[in-house]
């Protein structure tokens, strides 16, 4: 997993939503963001196939920054940073 987070944001706090579904991951995001100070980035793991989407529509929605999305082969990782 180390050479999939070179050159990646470095996560404060990690959430892992793996085999969650929509609006789970969100949810789980909102959540571990509200214990992250300004400017912090959280990291999310999700396996569900909407959640490229879903974030991309979760940062403009609340103003925190989608800092990079990677798709892997068992999903995907979402780095938000706190607004």
């Amino acid at each position: 997993m180390a050479d999939l987070d070179a050159g990646l944001p470095a996560a404060d706090l990690e959430v892992d939503a793996s085999g969650l579904k929509c609006p789970l991951p969100i949810l789980r995001a909102k959540k571990a963001l509200a214990q992250l100070g300004s400017g912090q980035v959280l990291k999310v793991i999700t396996t569900d196939t909407h959640a490229l989407r879903d974030f991309q529509a979760f940062a403009k929605q609340t103003g925190n920054t989608l800092e990079a999305q990677v798709e892997t082969p068992a999903g995907a990782l979402h780095f938000l940073r706190r607004r």
